[in-house]
């Protein structure tokens, strides 16, 4: 039996849900989760061996061919846990609305590690999760920034979420600045 406590694992979560999104392929799954190909093969064990996902062979024309989908219970499990997400989502919501920042911060000490599955399952989203970093101060991890949008990620195009989300960051990241207002007051801005 795996020695991982599923429900204390983001990971296993995002491949839960990759999977529950349709995706059947090994590769696919680990592209769209942005985990490493060695990551993703243990998680997949670990919740095949707890019945978590089923695999099925089937016979294609030059070779097998695998196919994962959720079990009941692995389908129920992750609605759980996407429920649980949801309802810290508001609670986070109503603590950034109000400048709550020592609640955030707090939140953030103690679940960091499931912003990236927040992200990837489309419960919190890049733009909300970009101010509220900037908010704390915070920087980003490479998780996060992979799958809040980062340099040359792709996540909302292969998540199917609106690809809208990256102009959106870069328009909020823009109006942190000076306000130019439009007119420079004359000077020479030749270059």
């Amino acid at each position: 039996m795996s020695s991982v406590r599923i429900n204390e694992s983001p990971n296993h979560f995002m491949v839960l849900d990759a999977i529950g999104r349709g995706l059947k392929s090994f590769d696919k799954i680990a592209k769209v989760t942005r985990l490493d190909k060695a990551q993703v093969e243990l998680i997949l064990n670990d919740l095949i061996e707890q019945r978590l996902v089923i695999r099925t062979e089937k016979k294609g024309l030059f070779a097998r061919k695998i196919e994962l989908t959720l079990s009941h219970t692995g389908l129920q499990l992750l609605n759980s846990k996407k429920q649980e997400l949801e309802k810290q989502m508001q609670q986070i919501q109503q603590w950034q609305s109000s400048g709550q920042t020592q609640q955030l911060q707090s939140y953030m000490d103690d679940n960091r590690m499931w912003m990236p599955m927040m992200l990837f399952s489309g419960i919190m989203n890049a733009v909300f999760f970009m101010s509220m970093i900037s908010m704390l101060g915070m920087a980003m991890s490479p998780a996060e920034s992979d799958l809040a949008g980062g340099e040359g990620s792709g996540t909302a195009a292969d998540s199917g979420e609106s690809a809208g989300a990256e102009d959106s960051g870069a328009a909020a990241d823009s109006s942190g600045g000076g306000d130019f207002g439009g007119d420079f007051g004359g000077g020479d801005f030749s270059f």
